[in-house]
């Protein structure tokens, strides 16, 4: 292959990494068009596990898609939380040295195709299945993800007084202990929606797994979805916590500020309450 030929076909991979982006970026912003997105997301799954299993071959399947994942969710926290930046960019550094630069080009035509994903359907969890669709998953650990009609059935039947309790308190917070893909916590914002209800504005989460690619998982789905959330890598049951990842929901939603407010209302309560039981006689008084 002369020369020329090999510059004519970097400048074609170039060119083609930059549409990628810039398509990604076009999605991101609402200015698709109708090209952009086909009628079923499902095909961008089937080429997003194609082009997974073609970078696998050389580094290993369950390494490529961990690194993807881990990569994906330093770039968005970067994007918005410059608490982490530093570490975040070193980590991300890190991860990307054992691949050459075309190999580099796909992880955000990667990302694009989960956003355009998105952009077909709406709520869905694609990353669990996705994950399933690798054969990734400790079938001797018991690890299967929910699947989303089964965790949208759970939400509706759970939230179905959620105008009264949004009423009552303003919004309603979530706990997910063991949040793997993040499933559960998107059916709950679909029927939170379904309910007439923003859910953006009305729920925030607290979700964790012990599994660091399950909270990436859940982390870059509820960005996309814009999901206001702490995600934490840690095990809940030991109580410990090694990781936070900020959605950007959270951080421009006000969310610090109104679950502080929330905290230290539920304080003054308690507080309240303590010192009338302290004035009230341990047994009753008899007559």
């Amino acid at each position: 292959m002369n020369a020329t030929r090999r510059k004519a076909l970097a400048k074609k991979k170039e060119t083609s990494a930059q549409g990628s982006k810039a398509l990604m970026l076009r999605t991101a912003h609402g200015t698709r068009t109708a090209a952009d997105v086909p009628a079923r997301p499902e095909v961008y799954l089937k080429d997003m596990e194609k082009t997974l299993r073609r970078l696998g071959d050389r580094h290993g399947l369950w390494r490529v898609f961990t690194d993807f994942l881990e990569m994906t969710a330093c770039a968005l926290s970067n994007a918005v939380d410059p608490r982490f930046r530093g570490q975040r960019e070193e980590r991300y550094m890190q991860i990307i040295k054992p691949y050459t630069r075309e190999e580099v080009n796909e992880f955000p035509k990667l990302l694009g195709m989960l956003v355009l994903a998105f952009e077909g359907v709406g709520f869905a969890d694609f990353l669990g299945p996705l994950f399933n669709m690798l054969e990734l998953q400790n079938r001797h650990a018991g690890q299967f993800f929910t699947p989303y009609p089964v965790a949208l059935m759970m939400a509706k039947m759970t939230l179905h007084d959620a105008k009264d309790l949004v009423a009552k308190h303003g919004f309603i917070t979530f706990s997910e202990p063991c949040v793997g893909a993040g499933v559960t916590v998107i059916a709950a914002a679909q029927a939170l929606e379904e309910e007439g209800l923003n859910y953006q504005q009305v729920m925030h989460v607290t979700a964790q797994d012990i599994a660091s690619y399950c909270a990436h998982m859940a982390y870059i789905q509820f960005t996309l979805l814009h999901i206001p959330a702490v995600v934490i890598v840690g095990n809940t049951l030991a109580m410990e916590e090694r990781e936070h990842w900020f959605t950007f929901a959270h951080l421009v939603g006000g969310w610090e500020s109104r679950l502080r407010h929330r905290r230290e209302a539920r304080d003054a309560v308690a507080d309240v309450t303590l010192r009338v039981a302290d004035q009230l006689p341990l047994f009753p008084l008899e007559a």
